[in-house]
């Protein structure tokens, strides 16, 4: 990845939705070089989607939990493939600390979440989790 992916991708994540021209006009490139750089950071997986981000209450109606995930022996790489691939976990991280793992989990009812918390119980290789439900945000 060169410095114009950098600034490219920099501009991306402050404005996803920015045109090429523009894109060409801050980074003082051509458009057909912007069109390269983005095809080419596609193609390799750099950039895998594109994505609209709303305020934390845009969305009442959400239920957001995060979820502390304790790995039990050297089931890591097993139990994030398993995360990954469950539909109410919106994000997932390594984390240091009491936790190996932090799930950000999302439903529209507490009977989904409910369900999403039961089928991450029965996940092979999980030793424990707490979750905890977000009430609001302040930043």
């Amino acid at each position: 990845m060169d410095e114009t992916d950098k600034e490219l991708i920099a501009l991306l994540r402050q404005n996803a939705r920015m045109n090429v021209a523009d894109l060409a006009h801050k980074l003082k490139v051509s458009r057909g070089t912007v069109t390269n750089h983005l095809r080419k950071l596609e193609d390799s997986g750099v950039i895998h989607g594109y994505t609209v981000r709303l305020r934390p209450d845009a969305e009442t109606e959400r239920i957001r939990a995060w979820m502390g995930v304790m790995v039990e022996g050297n089931q890591t790489r097993l139990v994030i493939s398993s995360l990954l691939g469950e539909p109410g976990v919106s994000e997932l991280h390594d984390t240091n600390g009491r936790w190996d793992l932090l799930a950000a989990l999302e439903a529209r009812t507490m009977t989904e979440l409910s369900e999403i918390l039961e089928r991450i119980r029965l996940i092979s290789g999980i030793r424990s989790t707490e979750t905890n439900i977000h009430l609001a945000t302040y930043r």
